[in-house]
């Protein structure tokens, strides 16, 4: 495709037409021409936005934009209503990878009953590889909308799933080569289905549900990332036992490979809860099929600790560059 506006026919045969969901808040949606979409809500509901670019993989990308998106809106309590979808494509991107793309998107979409309200497909030198943009518009109760800063002292932190989920099922996909000359191809084909386990919406229903006060996704930095900013947005002390986060062995191995942090790997898949009484939380993730576990406390004051199994005790810093991104720039491949 050429530079510029994709075409018309184009955005109504591999746009539009891929895009299947609908609902009944939203009353203005994706159309050849309209510039806004307008939603409708009731009067005691509020109105949750959220919005992230995905830039780091080709692969996938449309199901992990949305993925991401409906993430964030999880975890203020907030059900997924509709995206707008910016979508910026490298010169002689073929109309078929752009087809690819919104089928992916469709397929989350489908699945969370999320409708793409509107959005802009274009072809740019600015790229060298497609960049989403999705703006996440969603709905809560206004008594019901939880934050991050919820935590108080003498909550418990609970984790739903395993850290490193995402970060380790690109790292498989991107590096898939370079590891099969490490790894056998079971293992590296386990590592890059980790991508199945990303989403948060149902984690952060049955947290809302569940007596969270705070609720944070774990994404860039890794769960010392999410536990930080959980810390600081609650202006609270932390106490996490490094022993009991939940980690996926072919997450311990490819982050040896690499030398890399896997608890400061980006990890989408992953909540974080500050709980009163945590094991009524775990207890309610594992009769949905969702693994949970109590991995520390908030404490009074302001500092955050880890704690080792020998005894040693390290603060939790603010969150660095995602050691994802050391994958990406080295010359591993």
């Amino acid at each position: 495709m050429e530079i510029g506006k994709v075409p018309e026919t184009v955005l109504k045969r591999s746009v539009m037409k891929k895009l299947h969901t609908k609902r009944p808040e939203v009353l203005v949606g994706s159309a050849v021409g309209e510039d806004c979409g307008a939603i409708a809500l009731e009067p005691d509901e509020v109105l949750v936005i959220s919005t992230d670019p995905i830039t780091g993989t080709a692969s996938d990308i449309g199901a992990l934009a949305v993925v991401v998106t409906a993430n964030d809106l999880a975890s203020a309590g907030a059900e997924p209503v509709g995206i707008m979808l910016t979508i910026l494509l490298p010169p002689g991107t073929e109309e078929g990878d752009l087809a690819r793309i919104m089928s992916d998107v469709d397929q989350v979409c489908t699945r969370h009953n999320i409708q793409v309200i509107g959005g802009h497909t274009e072809v740019t030198e600015v790229v060298n590889r497609p960049v989403l943009s999705v703006t996440g518009v969603g709905k809560v109760k206004r008594d019901k909308m939880i934050s991050t800063g919820g935590a108080k002292p003498g909550m418990d932190l609970v984790l739903s799933k395993w850290i490193g989920l995402e970060g380790t099922s690109l790292i498989a996909k991107d590096k898939e080569q370079d590891l099969l000359q490490r790894f056998s191809p079971e293992f590296v084909e386990k590592a890059k289905g980790f991508d199945q386990y990303l989403s948060v919406v149902a984690d952060g229903r049955i947290g809302a549900l569940n007596g969270a006060a705070a609720m944070h996704d774990v994404t860039e930095g890794g769960i010392l990332g999410a536990l930080w900013e959980m810390g600081e947005a609650s202006d609270v002390g932390l106490s996490v036992d490094l022993a009991r986060i939940p980690v996926f062995q072919e997450t311990i191995e490819i982050c040896e490979y690499y030398d890399i942090n896997p608890y400061g790997l980006i990890s989408s898949g992953a909540m974080l809860f500050a709980v009163p009484g945590g094991d009524r939380l775990v207890s309610a993730l594992e009769e949905a099929g969702i693994h949970g576990t109590v991995i520390g406390h908030v404490t009074e004051g302001r500092d955050r600790v880890l704690r080792h199994h020998d005894g040693e005790v390290r603060f939790i810093e603010p969150p660095a560059s995602d050691e994802f991104h050391k994958v990406l720039k080295g010359d591993f491949s």
